[in-house]
């Protein structure tokens, strides 16, 4: 989905982080909703937390290219895996709030270490 937003409507990495905003409420909503449905704490079909935290770690991109596509991927997944403080923390939140937040923390640590990436021009 942010692909075409960038191919085709020109969106900067910014955009990314305005469109996280915006979801993020709505994020948290739907994730709780579908937790108590399903009567689990994190349920797996629950994906929109991956991508409000996707898009937190595209929007840390200095430049919009394929290095910093893949990058923003990879470090979003390892923070995600990884969960150093206080993205473990963040997990044990109530509900969708809890779903949500530590995606979203894994977003901002991947979106600063994107950043300091390309203000050395590593991608």
């Amino acid at each position: 989905m942010a692909y075409p937003l960038a191919a085709y409507a020109h969106w900067r990495a910014v955009d990314f982080a305005l469109l996280a905003a915006v979801g993020l409420p709505v994020s948290i909503w739907a994730s709780t909703a579908t937790a108590r449905a399903k009567a689990l704490k994190d349920p797996q079909i629950v994906v929109i937390d991956e991508v409000i935290g996707q898009w937190l770690a595209l929007a840390g991109a200095t430049t919009l290219n394929w290095k910093s596509w893949l990058g923003a991927f990879l470090l979003f997944r390892l923070f995600d895996i990884w969960k150093p403080p206080p993205v473990r923390q963040l997990e044990r939140l109530p509900e969708g709030t809890g779903i949500v937040m530590d995606d979203v923390m894994a977003g901002i640590y991947g979106a600063l270490v994107l950043f300091v990436a390309g203000c050395f021009n590593l991608y």
